[in-house]
């Protein structure tokens, strides 16, 4: 207290009788509230202290937390849900034509055929996988990148390389989903299910193998073409005229997402025709990815062409499927 009046007045010095200083403190103590004194007395004390974040303040940062952690899976999973409804029924026409190796005039023939009833048929099993395979694909590449460059000395690509197999090896848990979306889009096996429920049931007794028929190129696929997807969109958008509008962001995306989705659907056009007729069987010997291609080969009359059949549809679809995914996920992770 003593120094705090050697600091308020230049007329106190040490050689002042401390009578006088305590009768000052007496006299200020009764004249005003202990709280305005004590806070006057410690200001230099609080100046030095840290800030202190309010109650409320803590209670709210682990939600922030928790929703910038997860906005990668719910970004993903909503492109996901406004693809599959857009372009369920352009997938439904190349999946004949992969599954029979027939001219899109005629797959198209075929569905018109089956009716609108049943042009949404076997929605529910991709509008499943992909919402939760897109999710994990976007979310587990992040987070494990994340990961790995904090934890492993290595160089850029081979860390976001890493991350994206993984992440593609674990979509393969979800494999069952497409398999039961192969079984109910075959029209051969329309009167031995007409749900996703009775179909899963129909696989049940033949052991939980036969939930996983087509994983090797369900695998193949999904790891080289998450390289080749976060490899390749941020170069290929780099190479887009300069955006300065949310539109022209929009349309960037679309255009990034729906080349890079094109390139990716003809490059691996084969290993899903292969895995498509692996999937649509029912029980029976589980033959090998080369034992199956080999077959189709000789079907197809050895023919590259015959093979592709169905490749320029897959290439628009692609294009609007991931033109739309890219787009939506970039909008949305800008806003959440």
């Amino acid at each position: 207290m003593t120094d705090f009046f050697y600091k308020a007045s230049g007329t106190l010095t040490p050689e002042l009788d401390m009578k006088i200083v305590l009768k000052l403190e007496t006299w200020l103590k009764k004249s005003f509230p202990k709280k305005i004194l004590s806070n006057t007395m410690d200001s230099e004390a609080h100046e030095k202290r840290p800030p202190i974040l309010t109650s409320s303040k803590q209670d709210i940062a682990p939600h922030i937390a928790n929703v910038s952690e997860m906005k990668h899976y719910l970004c993903g999973c909503c492109a996901a849900f406004n693809n599959i409804a857009i372009t369920f029924p352009i997938q439904k026409v190349l999946f004949r034509q992969q599954l029979y190796g027939i001219k899109t005039r005629d797959a198209v023939l075929q569905l018109r055929r089956d009716g609108f009833r049943n042009l949404y048929r076997g929605i529910l099993p991709p509008l499943m996988q992909k919402t939760t395979t897109l999710a994990l694909m976007f979310g587990l590449y992040e987070d494990l990148s994340c990961l790995l460059r904090k934890h492993v000395s290595t160089p850029e690509f081979a860390t976001c390389s890493l991350a994206a197999v993984l992440a593609g090896t674990t979509e393969a848990i979800f494999t069952p989903l497409e398999r039961v979306q192969t079984l109910l889009q075959d029209h051969k096996h329309h009167d031995k299910f007409t749900n996703t429920y009775q179909a899963f049931k129909a696989l049940k007794c033949h052991g939980i193998r036969e939930y996983y028929r087509g994983l090797v190129p369900v695998l193949f696929r999904n790891g080289f073409s998450n390289v080749l997807f976060f490899s390749l969109r941020g170069p290929i958008k780099e190479y887009l005229p300069t955006a300065t509008t949310h539109g022209a962001h929009l349309v960037n995306d679309f255009i990034c997402g729906g080349l890079l989705g094109a390139m990716l659907g003809i490059l691996f056009f084969p290993v899903n025709v292969v895995k498509t007729r692996m999937q649509s069987q029912i029980g029976g010997e589980f033959q090998s990815f080369p034992k199956v291609f080999q077959k189709i080969w000789l079907e197809r009359d050895r023919k590259l062409t015959n093979l592709f059949r169905g490749a320029h549809l897959n290439y628009h679809r692609s294009l609007i499927s991931w033109g739309i995914i890219n787009a939506t996920y970039e909008f949305l992770l800008k806003i959440i």
